[in-house]
């Protein structure tokens, strides 16, 4: 029970990347009734599978509100934990399970975290994959998750292998997001 609480205080004290607010999708029947544009939030339809909503250095959270803690193995319907502890663990053993799926993904996406990737890192991910005819997209876990959520809302089969990222870029939308939910922390409702 202690292990549970503390990992919650983690979770609310790490900081948290949203990546996927900004993303909709217009729906067919555009214009209805008055005229009025209608927009479809993706991460809200049940029909497109699973989405990451945020990342932080403890994990994931995906649109299912599931959390995911550590390095994960995502399908569009379906996750996994992902036995490896860094980029560095990356090899032909921990990327069998991709090879081994039926009917086998279009692209692998993998995120190795905020790492840099050298040529030869990717060059060895790549000629695994290509030997069971599967591309591979080696990125750092931020784009990864941006581009696991487009490939899947298309509708593609699309898989990705995740390594949480151990420090977080801050940018003024994070800061913002801060500084507003501190804010309504004070904030009382009139009854």
């Amino acid at each position: 029970m202690q292990s549970i609480l503390g990992l919650r205080s983690v979770l609310r004290s790490t900081s948290v990347r949203n990546i996927c607010t900004g993303l909709t999708r217009l729906s067919t029947a555009t214009y209805e009734g008055d005229g009025k544009t209608s927009v479809t939030i993706l991460n809200k339809e049940a029909d497109v599978g699973l989405l990451i909503n945020s990342y932080s250095q403890v994990g994931f959270r995906l649109s299912n509100d599931m959390v995911v803690l550590g390095p994960m193995a995502l399908f569009p319907r379906t996750v996994l934990s992902w036995n490896v502890e860094s980029h560095e663990d990356i090899n032909e053993q921990s990327l069998s399970l991709f090879a081994a799926l039926e009917p086998k993904v279009d692209i692998l996406i993998v995120g190795i975290g905020d790492h840099p990737m050298t040529p030869a890192f990717g060059k060895k991910v790549i000629s695994f994959m290509a030997k069971h005819k599967i591309n591979v997209e080696v990125l750092n876990t931020e784009q990864a998750c941006a581009t696991f959520n487009f490939l899947n809302a298309e509708g593609r089969v699309v898989a990705a292998a995740l390594i949480p990222p151990v420090t977080m870029r801050i940018n003024e939308d994070d800061m913002m997001r801060r500084q507003i939910s501190k804010s309504k922390t004070f904030e009382v409702e009139d009854y």
